[in-house]
């Protein structure tokens, strides 16, 4: 079987993305010839001729934040069910998955972030959480470790939001109209969403726990796990496991539909510790559609970047100029005992925005038809994604509002007749 084609996303250092901001106060040609390049640079990989995602990178301060936080979503999807609700309630958090569901391949901590509407005049001025807190993980069973739980959403995700935002200005800038920006700050309101994608070991764990409590019998997390390891251990010498196959998957393909998705670059954790497991080569096992190379492609990030991707929502909104990216999170292959973990924050419009298509031409909507475009590989299944997947076409319509299409672009995913609505244990927003 050959290896899908990997794609290292154009990256975009903080520096620059600063002297972009302050290109206003710049008098300096060569500084100003800088950022044109900036700004061709982040067109050629938003638009419609580019994969529809770049990475930031240097981000140092939130960087180290994620170190600290991403582990905090496995622990928190092994915990006993009644210590992680108390847990999740005490800091504010919800899910959108089903926690009860001991076979579920996902784990979703999600928490709204709202904030006040903010003016342009601040433009040029990049602002993030200098004092984020620092967690303190000590001993499992230690509430302690927990503590700054909340704060550490609040802290990643103002700053993810603070990075979208100076994004949607660089796009802004090269198509005019300024709508992003004015949109994402209308908006007032973001999604952040921890999220563990579980290993196998992770889910006999979950299945072992189950059985422990209908029988009556309290085991711990870490005995759960390291049993789960042992035997997935032995069905893999057996040849018994789930490893094997592209098609294995973690998250189905889909768009998102909002403007901006934010991603960490995500950890991988070896089911016998808590220790960012260096097996992986920084693959991110995100895999996306690049179609105007009508190719699949594997994304490759670098440590401790932060992801960009564009939503159906931003292609819209800029006619077309904006490419939304059609993705899915891969399992890795023949590595059951790896678990994955990320951060991901949800930029989007006002409920209210309405959306104008007179000047989104049928042409550009027959450009998501997957029926005339994808490729069918023996990584990836082109009548799989037909299925799972419903056209943009059949979701929009002139005039109506973000909520109207969030709702069914809903309802055609996960509703009751929705395409994808057997996986009842996907995340509902779409990622």
């Amino acid at each position: 079987m050959a290896e899908t084609e990997i794609l290292e996303p154009y990256q975009l250092s903080l520096s620059d993305l600063l002297l972009w901001s302050s290109r206003f106060q710049s008098s300096s040609p060569r500084d100003r010839k800088r950022c044109q390049c900036i700004s061709r640079n982040v067109m050629s990989a938003l638009g419609p001729s580019g994969p529809g995602l770049l990475c930031i990178t240097g981000v140092l301060g939130s960087a180290l934040l994620r170190r600290q936080l991403l582990p905090m979503a496995r622990k928190l999807a092994l915990l006993v069910p009644d210590k992680r609700i108390r847990i999740l309630k005490e800091h504010h958090l919800g899910s959108d998955v089903s926690l009860k569901n001991p076979l579920r391949d996902v784990s979703s901590f999600a928490m709204q972030l709202n904030f006040e509407r903010t003016s342009k005049s601040s433009q040029g001025k990049l602002w993030f959480h200098e004092a984020s807190p620092t967690l303190d993980l000590k001993e499992e069973g230690d509430d302690d470790e927990f503590t700054n739980l909340g704060a550490a959403f609040k802290g990643l995700g103002f700053c993810m939001r603070e990075l979208g935002l100076s994004i949607a200005r660089i796009c802004d800038r090269e198509i005019g109209g300024g709508f992003l920006e004015d949109s994402l700050l209308e908006s007032c309101t973001a999604k952040a969403r921890l999220i563990h994608y579980h290993s196998a070991a992770d889910k006999r764990a979950l299945r072992e726990a189950e059985r422990s409590n209908q029988s009556g019998k309290r085991v711990s997390s870490k005995t759960r796990v390291h049993n789960a390891a042992e035997q997935q251990e032995v069905n893999r010498r057996n040849g018994d496991g789930l490893s094997g196959s592209h098609f294995n998957l973690w998250q189905q393909w889909h768009y998102d539909y909002g403007i901006f998705t934010l991603l960490t670059d995500p950890m991988f954790l070896s089911s016998y510790s808590y220790q960012d497991c260096s097996l992986m080569s920084r693959h991110s096992y995100l895999q996306i559609y690049h179609p105007s190379k009508n190719k699949f492609y594997m994304v490759k990030t670098p440590q401790d970047s932060f992801i960009v991707q564009i939503g159906e929502s931003a292609d819209i909104l800029s006619k077309g100029k904006l490419r939304s990216t059609l993705h899915c999170v891969c399992k890795p292959e023949k590595l059951e005992h790896i678990s994955r973990e990320t951060f991901v924050v949800f930029l989007q419009p006002k409920w209210s925005q309405t959306f104008s298509v007179s000047e989104y031409t049928m042409e550009h909507l027959r450009s998501y038809s997957l029926q005339s475009q994808l490729p069918d590989t023996d990584e990836v299944p082109n009548p799989e994604i037909q299925r799972i997947v419903p056209p943009l076409s059949s979701r929009l319509r002139d005039g109506m509002t973000f909520a109207e299409f969030s709702r069914e672009t809903t309802k055609q995913y996960y509703g009751g007749s929705g395409l994808q609505s057997n996986n009842s244990d996907k995340l509902r927003h779409v990622k």
